[in-house]
């Protein structure tokens, strides 16, 4: 069994949880749902997302086949605009690398949790153990229980290229 902060503090909260090793290098969430043999809709990426200048940053979990809806984001969290932090201000804020960042390795940091509705479609989902190569699947009650997780539905497709269109 992995043992890690994330792994320790579930099974003291007795939440049924299965971990999962993955390659030690960066997966992105489409290719761990891959390596994983799950649908890509069940794995769930944590995004850093930054509100206006002097609000605390949050963590916005979505799907690995969907993308972040910044506009849905500002709209729920009810500014203006939103945008997304760059890699390194995302491993500066939560101290975690990307690939890896988890809201459940951030509990006692005090990021607020967006959670697509799209996890309410499932039982249980698959998220980040808080380090790249570690992957967790748990009920999406408790993840919304711990985290304290808002649901809203702030995911869109992923974006394609328009059609080319002869004049």
């Amino acid at each position: 069994m992995i043992s890690t902060n994330v792994t320790r503090l579930l099974a003291s909260r007795r939440i049924p949880f299965e971990a999962f090793e993955l390659p030690p290098h960066k997966l992105g969430a489409i290719e761990a749902a891959h390596y994983l043999g799950v649908e890509p809709h069940l794995v769930y990426k944590t995004i850093v997302i930054l509100p206006p200048a002097g609000a605390k940053p949050l963590l916005v979990v979505v799907p690995a086949d969907r993308e972040v809806d910044l506009k849905a984001v500002a709209a729920v969290l009810h500014l203006k605009k939103v945008h997304l932090a760059t890699q390194r201000q995302a491993e500066e804020l939560t101290g975690l690398q990307t690939g890896g960042i988890s809201p459940l390795a951030l509990l006692q940091r005090g990021f607020r949790v967006l959670l697509d509705s799209a996890a309410e479609q499932h039982q249980q989902i698959h998220i980040s153990g808080g380090q790249i190569g570690l992957n967790i699947r748990l009920p999406v009650k408790a993840l919304i229980e711990l985290t304290g997780a808002r649901l809203a539905p702030i995911s869109s497709t992923a974006s394609e290229d328009p059609p080319i269109t002869a004049d």
